[in-house]
């Protein structure tokens, strides 16, 4: 029982709001000498889990890329580009989007698009765009709601496409719980059964994105006639 100390260690660190850096190195640390294991083998560990997971970096490689193309134009070129498509919609804009992140979910890329890199240099923008484009202008309360509806249309995307690839995650934790209650099913199996799902919460998203672009029409037509 002595090696879930590393568990008391977690939660009282984060209690006090400890840096949660160091938190996580005293609980692994604490957790190894209750196991039995020495200084080296630990370290060893630490090294062994940073070399495997070491490709989580390459986000802070991207992060100044996205800014810097932010600070030469890249969000105004994205609201000009909308402007100049008479057939894009709100409603439009973002559905596309996410059938694109779900399809490229169920393939495996699940990195190819993402919140920092697409919705808000991207998306967001035009996303904002294209409801001006009906609604001449948008309050405050309406651009945060289509920045927050853009953010979730990836979230949806991702959340219900990635289960269509065989080797995610989450498929693969599914099979060995399953496997330790006797329980053998392929990961096909559980691919094929998240399709309905995915085909399911495009159906309903989409359903609430149209529902975002008339109700913005709607208030847009009410302020008018208030005035």
């Amino acid at each position: 029982m002595l090696v879930l100390i590393g568990i008391l260690i977690i939660i009282a660190g984060f209690l006090l709001r400890f840096n949660p850096l160091l938190v996580i190195m005293a609980s692994a640390l604490a957790t190894g000498l209750a196991a039995g294991l020495d200084i080296t083998a630990i370290v060893a560990a630490f090294g062994k889990a940073f070399n495997d997971t070491r490709y989580v970096s390459i986000i802070w490689i991207v992060l100044p890329v996205i800014g810097l193309l932010e600070a030469y134009g890249l969000q105004q070129h994205a609201r000009t580009l909308i402007t100049r498509m008479k057939g894009a919609t709100l409603g439009r804009l973002l559905t596309s989007y996410l059938l694109l992140r779900q399809a490229m979910a169920a393939v495996g890329l699940t990195s190819v698009a993402g919140h920092p890199q697409t919705v808000r240099p991207l998306v967001a923008p035009m996303a904002e765009a294209a409801a001006e484009a009906k609604n001449d202008a948008l309050t405050d309360d309406q651009r945060e709601e289509v920045k927050a509806f853009s953010a979730a249309t990836d979230n949806v995307g991702l959340f219900f496409g990635e289960d269509i690839f065989l080797a995610i995650g989450s498929i693969l934790l599914m099979k060995g719980v399953l496997e330790g209650y006797g329980y053998q099913i392929e990961p096909l199996h559980f691919s094929l059964w998240a399709i309905p799902t995915a085909i399911a919460a495009f159906i309903i998203h989409g359903f609430r994105l149209r529902r975002l672009e008339k109700r913005m029409v709607r208030t847009d037509a009410a302020q008018d006639a208030g005035e």
